[in-house]
C-alpha cells in the first residue's frame, strides 16, 4: 500500500501540467478546489511549489504565470483569479493546510534584495528577523544559499516577489494600471492581515489541536534593531516570541500579519542599504535596481493602507505610556499599530525614495514617486475622521502629529531638498510638471507644518552634551526613584534624542545636515522662484502667441495666404500645451508661488524684487535672442545657462528647414499631385542643364546677376545663418537649379486663375495672357536686379 501512495502525488502533479496546457482557468480552478479538500497535506505538499509558481511565474521572469499585472477586470478570467487567491480562498486553504503540518520550502539567496543577499553572502545575520534561523547551509562555499520558508512566508515571497520580476509585455500593454488583479489583491490582503477596524480573522484551517501551528520560535535576543537605534520591541513578547497552543487566539495569529508586512518591505523597498546608497553618487557605480512606474505605485498603496492601519490605534493605547505594565491591556494587534510605521518601514522607504528622487527620469511618470512621498508625510489624511469640512489648503495639522514629524524629520526636509534639485532642471512650462511644484507646495504650505519642521530641527541642532543628561525612557515617579523636578527636562531631551536617533539611523553619524530653512535651501528657494517666474511669463508668452496664430487663421490660410512657417512655434511647448493646458500651467505656477512664500515667509515685496532682478531675462525682445554659447570647432556650443534658458523658454534658436527645399514635406496648401510632378520635371532640367546654369551664374556680368535671381534661393544665406550647419551642407544648397514648386501652391494657382480671367477680360486670349504674365514676370526680374540693392540699402 505504501508504494501507490509514494507514486500518487508525482502521478497528481503530471496531471495538473498536463491540464494547465490543455483546460481553460476555470476548470483548472475547479480541479484545484477539489484537490485542496480532497487530499491530505502529505500529497498537497509536492504540488504546492509547482502552483505557486504556476500563478506568479518564476523567480527569474521565464514563466509568466497567471499575469496578475496584465489581469484587469474587464477580462473573463479576472473574478476566477480573484476568488482562487482570496484571502479567505482556496489558495490560502491550502497554504494553512500545508502551514499545520509544518512543511518546508526553498528559495535562493540569489534572489534576496541586494543588502539582505550581501549581508548573508558575507556571513551577517541580516536586520529583519525575517530571514533568521532559515539558512540551509550547503555543503561547500555560500553561493548556493537557500532560505527554508514555511508556506505562508513562501506564498507571500512569491506574491511579492512577482511585482519586481521583470516582465515582457505584449504590444500595447503594460503594467502600470492600478486595476489589476495584483494591485487589487495586494490591497484586499492589506486589508485583511493588517485590518484597521477589529482582528485579522482566524485561520480558517486548523490541526488537529485546534490551533495553526506557528512558526519556529525566534531568539529571545533578537529585537528590531533592523528598524533604526530604538528601544526594545514593545513585540518581543507576542510576535518574536511564537505563542503557546493556549496562549490568546489574537496573539497566535498576529504572526501573519508581521510576515506580510516584512515580506512587503522587504522584497519591495529593501534595495538600497545606506552604504550602497551612499556608492551611487559616484556616476561609475551601476545601480542594482531600478523600480518601475507600477512598482511605485504599489509602494504608495502600502504606505497609505499603513497610515490608516496605524491611525486606528485607539486614542487610550495611544496615549498611553510605554510602560512595561501597559502590555496587560493591550492586545498584540494594537501593540504593532503603535510601532509599524517608524520601525518597520520609515529607513527602507527614505532611501527607496532617495533613489527614485536622485535617479528618475524628469518626466511626467515622477508623479507617482511624488504622491508616494506626500502620502507618507501627510499620515493626517489618513485617519478616517470626516468631520473636518476645511478644504486642504486651510487644514491646519494637529498639534498631536508634532511627534511624527520629528521622527521623520528627513523625509520631510532632505527630500524638499533633493525635489528642489529636480524642480530647477525640469520645464515648467509643461503643465503637468508645474503640478508637481504646486502639489509640493500646497502641501508644505499647510498650517502648523512648516513650524513643526522648524521645531524638529532645532532639536537636532541641540548640543550633543544634552544627551548625556538625559533619563531613562521609562519614566519614573517620586516612589520610583524620580523627581518632579526635571520633568520637563526630561520631555526635552527625549524628543532630542528621538530626532538625533532618526537623522544618524538614516543618514549615519558623520552626516552633514542641511536646515530646511537655512541660508544655504533659502537661496534654492529663491532660485526655484524665479525659474517658477520664467516659466510663467513663457507659458503666457506662448499662449499670446497661439492666440494670434489661430487669430490670423482663416479660410484664405488653405490657399497659402496666413502663415506658411511650420517652424512658427516656440521652442519648448510640448504639443498639448496650448489653450487650457497654458492657462492650467499659469495657475499652478501662479499658486505654487504663493505657497512657497507662505511656507519662507516671504513678503510680496520681496517677491517683486527677487522677480524684477531676473533682469534682462525677463524681456520680451530678448526672447527672440540666441541662447547663452560659445563658439567652438564645429559650431555653437549651449552652455549651462543656455540651456536653462531654452528649457524654459526665454531664447531660443531661429530653427529653419536646413535639407533640400526641394524635398520639404509637403504643406496643406500644396497640391500633393503637382509637387511630385513639378519636382520631376525640374530634376529633369536641373540634371539636363546643371553645368549651364552653374557657367551662367558664376559669370559676375548682368547675365550672371540675372540669372542668380531666378536659379538660386538668395535668401538661404540670412535663413541659415542662425542656425549650426557644415560648410558642405551649405554650399551644397545653394548650388544653381531650376525650381518649379511654387507653382504647386494653391496660392500660386489662384493668382494665375486671376491674372487670366483679369486678361479674358481685356480681351486677351489664353496664350496672350501667358506671354504677358512671363513677361511680367522677367521684367520684375531685370527690374529687381539692376535696383535691388539700392532698394535694400533705403
Amino acid at each position: 500500500m505504501a508504494a501507490p501512495t509514494l507514486q500518487q502525488p508525482s502521478f497528481l502533479l503530471a496531471n495538473l501540467k498536463a491540464d494547465a496546457t490543455t483546460k481553460p482557468l476555470l476548470q483548472r480552478c475547479q480541479d484545484l478546489v477539489k484537490i485542496i479538500d480532497d487530499y491530505p497535506a502529505k500529497e498537497l505538499h509536492l504540488i504546492f511549489p509547482w502552483l505557486v509558481e504556476s500563478v506568479f511565474g518564476s523567480l527569474d521572469g521565464i514563466i509568466a504565470g497567471w499575469n496578475l499585472r496584465l489581469l484587469h477586470s474587464r477580462s473573463n478570467e479576472y473574478n476566477i483569479v480573484m476568488d482562487f487567491l482570496n484571502p479567505s480562498g482556496p489558495m490560502m486553504k491550502l497554504v494553512y493546510k500545508l502551514q499545520a503540518e509544518e512543511y518546508k520550502y526553498e528559495i535562493p539567496v540569489n534572489y534576496l534584495p541586494g543588502p539582505v543577499k550581501a549581508c548573508i553572502q558575507e556571513g551577517v545575520l541580516p536586520d529583519c528577523p525575517l530571514f533568521h534561523n532559515k539558512l540551509q547551509f550547503p555543503l561547500s562555499g555560500l553561493l548556493s544559499l537557500n532560505l527554508a520558508l514555511n508556506p505562508f512566508e513562501f506564498f507571500m515571497f512569491n506574491f511579492a516577489f512577482c511585482l519586481i520580476t521583470p516582465k515582457i509585455y505584449p504590444q500595447g500593454q503594460h503594467g502600470s494600471s492600478t486595476d489589476s488583479a495584483y494591485f487589487v489583491l495586494v490591497d484586499t490582503y492589506l486589508k485583511y492581515f493588517l485590518p484597521s477596524e477589529g482582528s485579522v480573522p482566524p485561520s480558517p484551517f486548523s490541526d488537529s489541536r485546534g490551533s495553526v501551528t506557528a512558526p519556529s520560535p525566534r531568539s529571545s535576543s533578537v529585537t528590531f534593531a533592523g528598524y533604526g537605534v530604538h528601544s526594545p520591541s514593545l513585540l518581543k513578547h507576542h510576535i518574536f516570541h511564537q505563542p503557546s497552543v493556549n496562549a490568546d487566539p489574537a496573539a497566535q495569529e498576529i504572526w501573519r500579519s508581521e510576515t506580510l508586512l516584512q515580506m512587503f518591505v522587504e522584497i519591495w523597498l529593501h534595495h538600497y542599504s545606506l552604504d550602497m546608497y551612499q556608492k551611487l553618487q559616484s556616476p561609475q557605480v551601476k545601480e542594482p535596481f531600478t523600480p518601475t512606474e507600477e512598482h511605485v505605485l504599489v509602494v504608495r498603496l502600502l504606505v497609505k493602507h499603513l497610515h490608516a492601519f496605524s491611525n486606528s490605534l485607539k486614542p487610550e493605547q495611544l496615549s498611553s505610556s510605554p510602560s512595561a505594565h501597559s502590555h496587560t491591556h493591550t492586545s498584540p494587534l494594537e501593540e504593532f499599530k503603535r510601532v509599524v510605521v517608524q520601525r518597520f518601514v520609515q529607513q527602507k522607504l527614505y532611501l527607496f525614495l532617495q533613489h527614485c528622487f536622485s535617479h528618475w527620469p524628469l518626466d511626467a511618470s515622477f508623479r507617482a514617486v511624488l504622491e508616494t512621498w506626500l502620502s507618507y508625510i501627510q499620515p493626517w489624511r489618513y485617519t478616517g475622521e470626516k468631520t473636518n469640512p476645511q478644504p486642504d489648503q486651510n487644514r491646519t495639522v494637529p498639534e498631536k502629529w508634532e511627534s511624527f514629524v520629528q521622527e521623520n524629520l528627513l523625509m520631510y526636509t532632505k527630500l524638499f531638498q533633493v525635489f528642489l534639485n529636480r524642480a530647477v532642471r525640469t520645464d515648467l512650462v509643461n503643465a503637468k510638471n508645474a503640478l508637481m511644484v504646486f502639489r509640493v507646495a500646497k502641501v508644505f504650505a499647510q498650517p502648523n507644518l512648516a513650524d513643526m519642521i522648524q521645531k524638529g530641527e532645532q532639536l537636532f541642532l541641540e548640543p550633543e552634551h544634552v544627551l548625556h543628561h538625559r533619563q531613562p525612557r521609562g519614566y519614573l515617579t517620586p516612589s520610583q526613584g524620580g523627581s518632579y523636578l526635571s520633568s520637563r527636562q526630561k520631555v526635552v531631551t527625549d524628543m532630542v534624542f528621538r530626532v538625533k536617533s532618526h537623522v544618524y539611523a538614516l543618514e549615519g553619524q558623520d552626516c552633514q545636515y542641511k536646515q530646511m530653512f537655512g541660508t544655504e535651501l533659502r537661496g534654492a528657494v529663491m532660485k526655484l522662484i524665479q525659474i517658477i517666474a520664467q516659466a510663467r511669463q513663457t507659458a503666457k508668452r506662448i499662449s499670446d502667441h497661439s492666440s494670434e496664430v489661430a487669430a490670423n487663421t482663416s479660410f484664405l490660410s488653405w490657399f497659402g495666404l496666413g502663415s506658411s512657417d511650420l517652424n512658427n512655434t516656440f521652442s519648448g511647448a510640448e504639443p498639448e500645451e496650448s489653450g487650457e493646458c497654458l492657462k492650467k500651467t499659469h495657475e499652478f505656477l501662479d499658486r505654487a508661488l504663493e505657497n512657497l512664500c507662505q511656507i519662507f515667509k516671504l513678503t510680496q515685496g520681496q517677491l517683486t524684487q527677487l522677480i524684477s532682478n531676473l533682469g534682462s531675462s525677463q524681456d520680451d525682445g530678448n526672447s527672440k535672442q540666441l541662447p547663452d554659447c560659445i563658439q567652438g570647432e564645429t559650431g555653437l556650443i549651449l552652455t549651462d545657462l543656455g540651456r536653462r534658458q531654452i528649457m524654459n523658454g526665454l531664447r531660443r534658436f531661429d530653427i529653419q528647414y536646413q535639407g533640400d527645399p526641394e524635398l520639404q514635406p509637403i504643406r496643406s496648401y500644396e497640391s500633393a499631385l503637382l509637387v511630385r510632378l513639378f519636382y520631376r520635371i525640374s530634376s529633369l532640367v536641373n540634371d539636363r542643364f546643371g553645368g549651364h546654369m552653374n557657367a551662367l551664374c558664376s559669370r559676375p556680368d548682368f547675365l550672371g546677376r540675372l540669372g542668380r535671381r531666378y536659379l538660386t534661393d538668395h535668401d538661404s544665406s540670412t535663413k541659415l545663418k542662425h542656425s549650426p550647419l557644415s560648410r558642405r551642407g551649405l554650399e551644397r544648397n545653394r548650388l544653381p537649379r531650376l525650381s518649379l514648386r511654387p507653382l504647386a501652391s494653391y496660392r500660386t494657382m489662384l493668382l494665375l486663375l486671376l491674372l487670366y480671367v483679369f486678361g479674358a477680360l481685356m480681351s486677351f486670349g489664353p496664350v496672350s495672357s501667358t506671354v504677358v504674365i512671363l513677361a511680367g514676370g522677367l521684367l520684375y526680374g531685370l527690374v529687381m536686379t539692376l535696383f535691388g540693392d539700392k532698394l535694400k540699402t533705403h
